[in-house]
């Protein structure tokens, strides 16, 4: 090269910001279908939104019908005859278990919704 000649400079541009994307295309979405190590994240942490879900239900539950034994010697403790079923244990029973458990499963099925419509959402790219 001559001192007359001077290098070409080039430019590398990509895509303007202010466009859109065509339709149809979801980058998480071909991630995960390609199996890439992206995509593997999503879905594992997809995975453990569910499973940390899933755990704090089961803890609750196993924290209610573990305490049962003891709320069930309470009427003992206070001068109640041991061997007869008292309505105590059935209102326990009735009233207090299955309602909490039902709100447990409720709120469990709704973070659950709620954690796939947001994956959802990051794999459609909205």
């Amino acid at each position: 090269m001559s001192a007359e000649q001077v290098p070409r400079r080039q430019v590398v541009t990509g895509v303007p910001r202010g466009t859109r994307r065509p339709p149809g295309h979801a980058p998480a979405r071909s991630e995960i279908s390609e199996q890439t190590t992206l995509g593997t994240t999503y879905v594992r942490s997809l995975m453990r939104s569910q499973l940390r879900a899933a755990l704090y239900a089961l803890g609750t539950l196993a924290l209610l019908v573990g305490s049962l034994p003891l709320l069930f010697a309470l009427p003992a403790a206070l001068g109640g005859s041991p061997g007869s079923p008292e309505p105590f244990v059935w209102a326990a029973l009735g009233v207090v278990v299955y309602p909490v458990m039902w709100l447990i499963a409720r709120w469990y099925v709704r973070r659950a919704e709620r954690n796939e419509r947001d994956f959802s959402r990051l794999v459609e790219g909205r």
